[in-house]
């Protein structure tokens, strides 16, 4: 219980900091591969620090490189979510991880739907449906694909992230961290950014706080908390994110989105505490 208690802690924390991603991405005006890119290699830096402090080895896998693809993907297009619709869209889109989790489940593994399941995957895309009536025009429609995208992504990374251990998953996140920068690097040659104050202080942020320190816990709390606990904590992150968003940034999503991101959360949310289970796929 202590153990579990402490990462449940871990997670709050790890949440409260994913959180800061929209508003501070607002403020990097760079081609998304490349700020994406450059956030991971920073983030990279942190982890490698981490794991040489506590002498852990990185290992290359078949299980660390197909957790850090999904957890690299998860980054990458979600940053590019974030360029193409709204912060509040990007998270809350990105936030339907627990359903793909519940069908990849399903297929990869040959778990059962029950009709709770069933039915959160139903009010799921039905929340999703309201984030496209809310905008159509052309830019932000293909935001709200590519957050649909990095939800699916977050689902194998949740997916993955249960079955390898301690080692595995900060060497997966390593991988991602690489998979990341290799995708930014046609992007850095062709359109360099420009290293002005503000958005060099951002990456900085981005990196070390935003996704460097939070992978660290996460990796760690993964290991201590239920995967049901964790994706259930992770909540805060779409609850906080829009909030900062407004403050700092003055964005607002439109009523439609807004009425779609509290139909994902709380179908999620409810459905992850009903989700105890012996075929629950979050509690296994």
């Amino acid at each position: 219980m202590r153990e579990e208690k402490q990462g449940i802690r871990m997670m709050i924390v790890c949440a409260c900091l994913w959180s800061t991603g929209g508003v501070l991405l607002k403020f990097v005006p760079w081609n998304a591969f490349v700020t994406a890119g450059a956030r991971a290699l920073i983030a990279g830096v942190v982890v490698l620090v981490y794991i040489k402090l506590k002498h852990i080895p990185v290992l290359f896998n078949r299980h660390t490189i197909t957790t850090g693809t999904a957890m690299g993907l998860t980054c990458t297009l979600f940053v590019l979510a974030n360029k193409y619709t709204t912060a509040a869209n990007a998270i809350a889109l990105q936030f339907t991880a627990p359903a793909f989790l519940m069908v990849f489940s399903v297929l990869l593994h040959g778990r059962h739907f029950c009709r709770r399941d069933v039915t959160a995957v139903l009010l799921t895309m039905g929340g999703i449906a309201l984030f496209f009536l809310d905008q159509l025009t052309p830019g932000r429609l293909l935001g709200n694909v590519l957050g649909v995208c990095s939800g699916c992504a977050m689902g194998l990374m949740y997916l993955f992230m249960g079955e390898v251990n301690q080692q595995e998953r900060l060497s997966a996140v390593v991988v991602s961290d690489v998979l990341s920068v290799a995708l930014a690097l046609p992007f850095l040659l062709f359109q360099p950014p420009e290293l002005t104050t503000g958005p060099v202080v951002c990456i900085l942020l981005l990196g070390v706080f935003q996704i460097g320190i939070p992978y660290v816990l996460y990796a760690l709390a993964a290991g201590k908390c239920p995967a049901l606990g964790c994706c259930l904590l992770s909540a805060l992150e779409p609850l906080l994110n829009p909030v900062w968003v407004l403050l700092f940034y003055g964005e607002r999503p439109g009523p439609f989105a807004v009425a779609g991101s509290l139909v994902v959360i709380v179908t999620v949310t409810v459905w992850s505490l009903g989700g105890r289970g012996k075929k629950r796929p979050l509690a296994a």
